[in-house]
């Protein structure tokens, strides 16, 4: 059955690469239809197929799709991200029926305005040592590369649910929780200088919908490892769904006051040792 929604937010789907799960979100897609369709940046890896091109049926398919909504009507707006920052050239113009911008201030139904941003401008290593993002990004998807490998395996020994390596590293590696917090404070402080209610970014590939000193700080995560997207209800709610080849992982905002959770992971980030 289609779920009709005021938005979606999608973001990091690295269209052009192995990593990419192009099946999924098709799927995705097909349960859910939307007024407005946001692609908040790095949809195709430009850097990854400077490398080599790994473009699939299902990712054609993806692309065609997204291109059939917008014809029939769906507002769709592409964000580009530092992944895919060649079209940042033609902000301000249209593809076919697809308008990309450099950013958006969406008003929720609900009357919230959010900035609609991918959000390497606030990441440092990105800005002034590319060559830094570059060799992480082949580190990361030598990562992924792996993840597909214990995929195959998980499902050949019938394990449920699906597992990330990368992931997991990145939730364990303090550098990695240090860059978390660092970069959605740098985002936050920056959206409430400019008097606007909250967020919707991706790039770190962190999905998550938090308050933090006041704006909603929401990150639409990824389509190579957690499968997440944000949709706007009628209401003018937000949601994070973890999509999983079906919907069974489905995760609610506001469920719980997120500020206490917040500062037990600040407090596990200072005491990890390493």
């Amino acid at each position: 059955m289609t779920t009709r929604v005021r938005a979606i937010f999608l973001s990091d789907i690295h269209l052009g690469t192995r990593a990419c799960q192009a099946e999924r979100l098709l799927d995705f897609l097909r349960e859910h239809e939307a007024e407005y369709l946001f692609l908040v940046g790095d949809i195709i890896d430009f850097w990854a197929m400077s490398r080599g091109v790994h473009w699939s049926p299902q990712q054609n398919t993806v692309v065609q799709k997204i291109l059939r909504r917008a014809r029939h009507g769906e507002r769709v707006y592409l964000i580009p991200g530092n992944h895919d920052e060649a079209l940042r050239e033609y902000c301000g113009t249209a593809f076919g029926d697809i308008q990309v911008v450099a950013e958006f201030v969406h008003t929720a139904a609900d009357g919230k305005r959010y900035l609609v941003i991918h959000g390497d401008e606030f990441d440092q290593v990105t800005r002034y040592h590319r060559w830094v993002a570059v060799l992480g990004d082949m580190s990361y998807n030598i990562l992924v590369r792996i993840n597909s490998w214990l995929s195959w395996l998980r499902r050949h020994l019938r394990r449920p649910g699906y597992w990330s390596l990368s992931g997991f590293a990145k939730r364990k590696v303090k550098s990695a929780v240090s860059f978390i917090f660092d970069f959605e404070d740098s985002v936050t402080r920056a959206v409430q200088e400019r008097g606007i209610d909250g967020v919707i970014c991706g790039h770190i590939h962190s999905a998550v919908i938090r308050d933090i000193e006041g704006i909603r700080y929401i990150n639409c995560g990824d389509w190579v490892d957690s499968c997440t997207a944000i949709v706007e209800h009628q209401n003018g709610s937000m949601e994070l769904v973890r999509w999983g080849g079906e919907n069974d992982n489905v995760v609610r905002f506001p469920s719980a006051d997120p500020a206490p959770v917040l500062a037990k992971q600040r407090e596990l980030h200072k005491a990890l040792p390493w």
